[in-house]
């Protein structure tokens, strides 16, 4: 969700769209697109930093202070919220992160109580950096432990070790955050379901105030990809993924197993302590504007939605020559029809689910009206529940909740 959305590409632009003031003051995504090392599961755009035989970094920030400068007059009353993400933005060296910071402070108004989040990796974190982040207004930290088994941050290529990921989490807690996230993943290669449950009570004995489980995915394109679904034969039977029943044991006890510890199960794949939800993937889920920076950064302001090129030259030269950034045919210009379709989709991952009133002032329609045949055909079943204000999923199909939420496209 960081990173934005992409649908199917719409009609031409509406240049008049873009310039009229957002509805609501937008969030503010910055996209670094750096890391020590590609993860072998990761599709996102970024660059390795290892045999790097040139410096991108001068580019990526030419071409970045010039997004700035057009995106400004986007948030005249500044940000809701900045999630700084990649990549992995720890990766940077000292003077570029400040200067990261600095530039974002000089462009862009952060609101006093904003959430302000940086993503990063074990192994990427110094005192000084994080002096850094705090002087900058930095009140979050999104720390990818992703487990704290060796062998399986070996098997998904992670650069980090679980004792680089403990003395991480406590470098943060001495740097004075006292708002951090940890993911982690299951279905990893060879991950049984004792090894799942270590590592999620190590991360419970950290206290950590947010949550993030993920089911390994498969995108093509990447190093895992072509392991599994490709013709590669060194394959053993000890190296298998976990199959689908056994992914869903995995979610269902995690589910179980923090309730019990006190976290909200807020959203398909997240938990916090009650008020420590991430307010800026909040943002995303309930149909708010955002603004996403950089290369391959995704924006959507007023209906209208881009994506920035996933190339730090092309990005830089287009903004240099006062271009937009991004490819014309791959702006979108929102129907209604489709906007509904999202709010759905994306809200009813939530625990709160979608909110009638909020629906019906934003589109002028009551959903229970327009996907009447939607929430028929599942009626039976008690898969949506109607709550007070707000239309939920029932939280028994939350693993399989993909497959029902296309029903609304």
């Amino acid at each position: 969700m960081d990173k934005g959305m992409m649908l199917d590409r719409g009609t031409t632009m509406d240049r008049g769209a873009m310039h009229r003031a957002p509805k609501r003051m937008p969030s503010l995504y910055i996209h670094v697109p750096f890391c020590v090392k590609k993860c072998d599961y990761c599709a996102f755009y970024s660059l390795p930093l290892i045999n790097s035989h040139q410096d991108p970094m001068v580019g990526y920030f030419k071409g970045l202070e010039l997004e700035m400068v057009k995106r400004q007059k986007d948030a005249p009353e500044g940000v809701s919220s900045l999630f700084i993400g990649g990549g992995t933005p720890t990766a940077l060296r000292d003077s570029d992160l400040e200067c990261l910071l600095e530039m974002i402070q000089r462009y862009f108004r952060l609101n006093p109580g904003a959430e302000n989040t940086v993503e990063g990796n074990p192994g990427t974190l110094t005192a000084s950096k994080l002096d850094s982040l705090r002087r900058y207004g930095i009140n979050r930290f999104s720390l990818g432990v992703q487990t704290f088994d060796d062998r399986l941050l070996r098997a998904v290529g992670r650069m980090h070790t679980a004792s680089q990921a403990r003395e991480a989490i406590g470098r943060l807690r001495t740097a004075g955050f006292n708002n951090i996230n940890l993911d982690l993943m299951f279905g990893l290669p060879a991950q049984d379901m004792r090894a799942w449950q270590a590592s999620l009570e190590e991360a419970l004995s950290y206290s950590p105030e947010h949550l993030s489980l993920y089911g390994l995915m498969l995108e093509d394109g990447t190093p895992l990809y072509a392991r599994y679904r490709g013709k590669a034969k060194d394959r053993t039977q000890v190296d298998l993924l976990p199959d689908d029943d056994l992914q869903a044991e995995m979610h269902d006890w995690a589910v179980e197993r923090l309730k019990q510890a006190g976290y909200r199960h807020y959203e398909t794949s997240n938990f916090a302590r009650p008020g420590f939800e991430c307010r800026h993937n909040l943002g995303y889920w309930r149909g708010e504007d955002y603004l996403g920076l950089g290369p391959g950064g995704v924006s959507c302001l007023n209906r209208v939605r881009w994506k920035n090129f996933e190339d730090v030259r092309v990005y830089q030269n287009r903004l240099q020559n006062l271009q937009d950034p991004f490819e014309e045919e791959g702006l979108e210009v929102l129907s209604l029809q489709e906007c509904m379709a999202e709010r759905m989709i994306l809200g009813l991952r939530l625990e709160e689910g979608v909110n009638l009133t909020s629906f019906r002032n934003d589109f002028g329609r009551d959903l229970r009206d327009i996907y009447r045949d939607v929430l028929e055909r599942y009626n039976h079943r008690d898969v949506f529940v109607i709550q007070g204000e707000y239309l939920r999923l029932n939280p028994t199909y939350s693993f399989i909740a993909n497959s029902i939420l296309q029903e609304f496209v």
